[in-house]
């Protein structure tokens, strides 16, 4: 694959046999040159099978400092719960009215949050939904009778974490241009989440390794002792 001369310049600089402690990584991310201002990810592989549903690994937390994008927050619900959610700062509320733009091709929203009444006219679309990633369930929180509540947590920096085939997690930190001590006290809290969220059939290492990268960079490879 072909890299750019800034991914270049930034690889040379990554000493790939090291651990970097958060701090440190950081200060190497944050040499990127780049004229966007680039998300932050933290990269795991556990050690177990998500083939055995007491090794599933998932879970949500709300980043202190949240994730430095505008959440745009789609509200399934009726009665005094729309209401709630548009005070809440819902962007978009209703019920059958949004399934049927949904199904029209209408995705200009990046977390949905429902009551379990909506769940039939949720189903609706639930194929296009899921495979993006939006589908609410009761495990992600996100099927909830205090809608007002989740649409504030989804506002406020609130991810949503589940563990691929492959027994990795993915999450978004942050933004480049947060303070370290920000981006210090989201890594933190996430993988504070990811050890609280250890399955009970899960045997030997938990976290195997971590890493942190940028949109744009390499990743670094995280000082294990973080994870204990």
């Amino acid at each position: 694959m072909f890299r750019g001369k800034k991914y270049r310049k930034l690889a040379e600089a990554i000493d790939k046999t090291k651990e970097y402690g958060v701090i440190d990584a950081l200060d190497v991310l944050k040499k990127a040159d780049y004229k966007f201002d680039q998300t932050v990810e933290i990269h795991m592989n556990l050690g177990v099978d998500p083939k055995h549903s007491d090794q599933m690994v998932r879970g949500n937390v709300v980043l202190p400092n949240g994730t430095g994008k505008k959440v745009r927050v789609l509200a399934f619900c009726k009665g005094e719960a729309e209401a709630a959610a548009k005070e809440a700062g819902a962007e978009f509320v209703g019920a059958e009215d949004m399934a049927e733009k949904i199904q029209g091709g209408w995705l200009d929203f990046d977390a949905v949050v429902a009551t379990p009444d909506m769940m039939p006219v949720i189903g609706r679309i639930a194929r296009v939904l899921g495979p993006r990633g939006l589908m609410p369930s009761p495990k992600a929180g996100t099927v909830t009778t205090n809608v007002a509540e989740v649409v504030k947590e989804l506002k406020a920096g609130k991810i949503s974490y589940r563990i691929d085939k492959g027994s990795n997690l993915h999450a978004p930190v942050g933004k480049l241009s947060f303070s370290t001590e920000q981006l210090q006290e989201n890594i933190s809290a996430f993988i504070d989440s990811v050890l609280k969220a250890k399955p009970s059939g899960a045997k030997g290492t938990y976290i195997r390794n971590m890493a942190l990268s940028a949109t744009m960079t390499p990743s670094l490879k995280l000082d294990m002792a973080l994870s204990r």
